[in-house]
């Protein structure tokens, strides 16, 4: 976790920074497990179409490369957007 997300939280307890490090790398996981899950999904729905073999042939594979460099670059691009407009409504302390 970064340490900077626990900056506003110098008042409290070492105790309680702690735990709120904890919550938040719990809640980290938790996203990145949802993204991937959301990936392989959408993936499988949009690429594979049938079942006939225990492998993918190369047109549902080349589908499966496309869709997750589009999903993660999509991902990546929303997060660098989220992080310039938060550091456009952050506070001076």
């Amino acid at each position: 976790m970064d340490k900077s997300m626990l900056g506003d939280l110098d008042g409290l307890p070492e105790e309680d920074k702690m735990r709120m490090a904890a919550m938040i790398d719990q809640l980290q996981i938790r996203d990145s497990l949802r993204m991937y899950n959301n990936l392989v999904e959408r993936c499988f729905t949009d690429c594979v179409d049938t079942f006939r073999r225990k492998t993918l042939d190369k047109q549902e594979e080349s589908c499966v490369r496309r869709c997750a460099e589009k999903f993660l670059k999509h991902s990546m691009r929303v997060g660098m957007r989220f992080a310039e407009l938060n550091q456009g409504v952050a506070t001076p302390d």
